[in-house]
């Protein structure tokens, strides 16, 4: 994963995430137009696909809807690097394969703009902008292959046709 970084605070919650006047849908292309209006109303003009967020602690606050991470992934963004995230909002994302990544080191030390590339598998965050690596703990390999696959219903219905 690859890509410019857009930096947020801390308690992020849902309702910045996607605003609840727009939870009438469950389209994920018309919920990624809304992707963080509510923390900052311009980013989704400004994002690009394969960009990241970053953020504070407790990002992905606030309520248990699944359209937070929905959102975030149908606009297009690789990934999430925070502090720490809600543990609701850490257990959507995973379920609809959205890759996050807990590193403080990493969430306070990346800027706005800075260029950065994830690896999944070794736990390695590059800062390609000041060159500063950064380590977090990767996820088990099945929770790998649950992102891998798309979420947690794709890695299912892969490992049914399997057997």
């Amino acid at each position: 994963m690859k890509g410019k970084c857009w930096k947020f605070g801390d308690n992020i919650n849902t309702d910045e995430i996607i605003p609840a006047r727009y939870l009438n849908t469950i389209d994920a292309k018309e919920l990624a137009t809304h992707c963080m209006e509510d923390a900052d109303p311009n980013f989704m003009k400004k994002s690009r696909i394969g960009d990241v967020i970053v953020a504070g602690d407790n990002f992905g606050c606030g309520s248990s809807r699944e359209h937070a991470p929905i959102a975030i992934k149908a606009a297009g963004l690789s990934c999430v690097i925070a502090k720490s995230f809600a543990r609701i909002f850490f257990r959507n994302a995973i379920n609809i394969g959205l890759p996050i990544f807990e590193c403080p080191e990493a969430a306070e030390q990346i800027r706005e703009g800075d260029e950065i590339e994830v690896s999944l598998s070794t736990g390695e965050i590059i800062d390609l902008t000041t060159k500063k690596r950064f380590k977090f703990e990767p996820f088990p390999h099945e929770m790998q292959e649950i992102i891998q696959a798309g979420g947690l219903m794709n890695f299912v219905k892969k490992k049914i046709r399997v057997s």
